[in-house]
């Protein structure tokens, strides 16, 4: 698409709002249940979807139960044959994909925002496995613009519709939504209204949008992911031998050149990075990927050129 002509998308109908995809994320958990209540007070059916993605793990306050539930929602996954021994979060992706989906169908829904936090220092972050959803970055660019004090970055993971693992993935557009820092098992005020304030923000843009609102457009920077990098270990146990250095510790999305320090053994020495380009690490020390064997992943910045957009008048498709 020549981005220079504009865009014109059907309007977003039908949103869904998810927080709990990880139990442990609180967040998330507490920003839907809140909503939830606000309905049921006000009775009010133009609030979006809301789903609490995996109230098992939430109400135990755990990540999952058995396995994660974001890994569960690749085309493969949601349509292997079940058995009945088959994982929680496996029978709970199958729920979430009948509600919300089937993924990859017309029916499914036009717009997912899934709530997450995690422990490193990322600010606020929007996850796609597109770096060419117009409504995802036109929804980045409208925050940007509002709540320019928070730090913000669009994350791409190159995948297929039918890779992409995620629960977003099921609708035909969305993201996840990041924020941090937070420890997990922890609600802190600050990250929750961020989270809050982003939400209310995402759902205003897309009334917006759906009123016949045109959007400007212009750049918006994408970190996309390159690789991951675990940690040391010792080769006979398996054990790490070392921990994120002092000075990457916190410094997500800094450049980070050859030669710069990344761990320090737990003897005291120094590891350098040893990749042959500079590229910005996020993710750093996440309290959860280190049962995924994920010390930081890295990615390559680029600049895409978003069209202007406007909703569709004629809805049919």
């Amino acid at each position: 698409m020549d981005t220079q002509e504009g865009a014109c998308l059907p309007k977003l109908s039908r949103v869904a709002v998810c927080g709990g995809t990880h139990g442990n994320e609180l967040s998330g958990v507490y920003l839907i249940k809140e909503l939830m209540k606000r309905r049921r007070e006000a009775d009010d059916e133009e609030q979006p979807i809301l789903v609490l993605s995996n109230p098992r793990a939430a109400q135990q306050c755990l990540r999952y139960i058995e396995v994660d539930l974001n890994r569960c929602f690749s085309h493969d996954a949601l349509n292997a044959p079940l058995s009945d021994s088959a994982p929680y979060e496996v029978i709970r992706s199958r729920e979430i994909n009948a509600v919300l989906g089937p993924k990859g169908s017309a029916d499914s829904v036009d717009f997912i925002c899934d709530l997450h936090n995690t422990t490193a220092n990322m600010g606020l972050c929007f996850i796609s496995c597109s770096d060419s959803d117009w409504i995802s970055l036109h929804i980045f660019k409208h925050l940007q613009l509002c709540i320019p004090d928070i730090p913000m970055r669009y994350l791409h993971f190159d995948l297929s519709h039918d890779e992409a693992y995620s629960l977003d993935s099921v609708g035909k557009h969305g993201f996840a939504m990041e924020v941090g820092p937070q420890p997990h098992g922890v609600v802190r005020s600050n990250v929750y209204t961020t989270m809050k304030t982003a939400l209310e923000l995402v759902l205003h843009w897309i009334r917006l949008f759906n009123c016949g609102t045109v959007f400007e457009g212009g750049p918006v920077d994408v970190f996309t992911l390159v690789k991951h990098v675990d940690y040391p270990r010792d080769c006979s146990t398996h054990d790490i031998v070392a921990a994120i250095h002092p000075l990457l510790q916190d410094k997500d999305f800094c450049l980070l050149n050859p030669g710069d320090p990344v761990f320090q053994t737990f003897s005291g020495e120094t590891i350098t990075y040893n990749g042959s380009e500079s590229l910005y690490p996020f993710f750093i020390n996440e309290c959860a990927y280190y049962e995924k064997g994920i010390a930081f992943s890295l990615s390559r910045k680029s600049r895409v050129n978003v069209p202007s957009l406007r909703a569709n008048r004629d809805q049919s498709r």
